[in-house]
């Protein structure tokens, strides 16, 4: 039989190229820096190859040794897969889910969905990770996520998708500005930079545009805030208008403001949310039942759907 490389010193050449300190990453894997460092350097005898070029304050990856990290990710993500198949056979329920979650919908879902898995799936737990779209999709393709709850469309390439409501979008202005808008709005007789938008990396800024049929880019103020909450305070100091996701009126986000929110012009714009998972997880039967749990969730909130 092949003399193969052990899962111990893969998980190792794992963790340095994620920290890229030898010193972290044997504290990630909770072994001294030195049995890190030989663990290593026995994997480079195995493979007969070198992975790392160091000096002596120094370090970095081979070009091999990127590509050996990449299919080591693989083979961790696998073989975690495996022992969980194995562990909850009959029980797909039970056990843990890494579950990411973006910043536009996380506050105004995850405790639905924590409480709904305490409720009905005790034996499930949940831990949770909000980011950005791309580096929760990153985190997934690493193996260091398991389910993720996005906005879609987003480029799921590689990975399986469930949808499991819809997300309608609000124009929300003050009170006062909303006196003088006459119905239906026209974004064209709007003044340039009266309209706010989030940062680029949250994806509901591009499905607000799309969605919303937003167009010209003159009338979105060059300012991009970093949450809905700053969206919503800048509006109520009557900055100009912004477009927030139902999910977020719905939870009160505009509680203890004098904003109102209307119906953008055209066809109803909206979000869809969905669960996205890798294809080669063994977990396939957990993420539906709970994504028809969520769906259940949405729907209970009574979310108007889209013609």
């Amino acid at each position: 039989m092949k003399n193969l490389p052990s899962l111990k010193n893969l998980y190792y050449l794992v963790h340095l190229h994620q920290e890229q300190n030898f010193n972290r990453a044997a504290k990630m894997c909770f072994v001294s820096q030195s049995t890190l460092s030989s663990g290593i350097q026995n994997l480079e005898e195995q493979l007969g190859y070198q992975l790392i070029e160091r000096d002596h304050k120094s370090f970095m990856f081979t070009a091999i040794g990127e590509e050996v990290v990449e299919r080591a990710r693989n083979i961790l993500t696998n073989v975690d897969d495996l022992v969980e198949l194995v562990k909850n056979q009959g029980e797909p329920m039970t056990g843990e889910i890494r579950l990411g979650c973006i910043p536009t919908i996380a506050p105004f879902l995850l405790s639905r969905v924590v409480k709904l898995c305490q409720k009905d799936y005790p034996k499930l737990s949940l831990l949770l990770k909000e980011d950005t779209t791309e580096r929760l999709l990153d985190a997934l393709a690493k193996g260091e996520l398991d389910l993720l709850i996005l906005a879609l469309p987003v480029d799921t390439n590689g990975f399986h998708s469930m949808k499991v409501g819809i997300d309608p979008f609000k124009m929300v202005m003050h009170k006062e500005l909303s006196e003088g808008v006459v119905q239906p709005i026209d974004y064209q007789k709007m003044p340039d930079e009266s309209i706010f938008l989030l940062q680029a990396e949250h994806c509901i800024t591009g499905h607000a545009i799309t969605a919303c049929q937003l167009g010209d880019s003159a009338k979105v103020n060059p300012f991009a805030a970093t949450s809905l909450h700053t969206l919503v305070q800048m509006v109520n100091s009557k900055l100009g208008t912004t477009f927030l996701p139902q999910m977020a009126i719905d939870t009160g986000i505009l509680n203890d403001t004098d904003l109102i929110a209307i119906d953008p012009p055209g066809e109803a714009p909206y979000r869809d949310i969905g669960l996205v998972w890798r294809q080669t997880t063994s977990r396939i039967s957990t993420f539906r039942t709970l994504g028809l749990a969520i769906q259940k969730t949405l729907l209970a909130q009574e979310l108007p759907r889209a013609c």
